[in-house]
């Protein structure tokens, strides 16, 4: 399997980790526009008066999926949430979790950033 095949089905796992979780997905693989500089949201979940970003990293370690992930883009992820929520006039609370995948273990880093 491909990277891009393998972040796809990474991407499904934790969209099902999340609903058995007692999230609804809102919407996955969220772009604010094109040539925005802004990033693309991997999952976007709601539960009660919360919504989680969620990023999706699927490497070999723990550490290694923690480390894929930068401050540029993390700024980037900040500014799509905050376009998401303007649009949607989105008053509860909101965060950005990780969940990491490597091997066949799970890990939900949530308030990660």
């Amino acid at each position: 399997m491909n990277t891009y095949k393998t972040g796809l089905f990474s991407e499904w796992v934790a969209r099902v980790f999340l609903r058995l979780h007692g999230f609804k997905i809102i919407s996955n693989r969220y772009i604010t526009g094109r040539n925005t500089n802004r990033a693309e949201i991997d999952i976007i979940a709601k539960r009660g008066n919360l919504i989680i970003f969620v990023e999706v990293k699927h490497r070999k370690t723990i550490q290694a999926a923690w480390g894929a992930i930068s401050n540029a883009q993390i700024n980037r992820l900040r500014l799509a949430a905050e376009t998401f929520l303007m649009k949607k006039r989105w008053s509860g609370d909101a965060r950005f979790d990780v969940i990491a995948i490597y091997g066949w273990h799970i890990s939900w880093i949530k308030n990660a950033f």
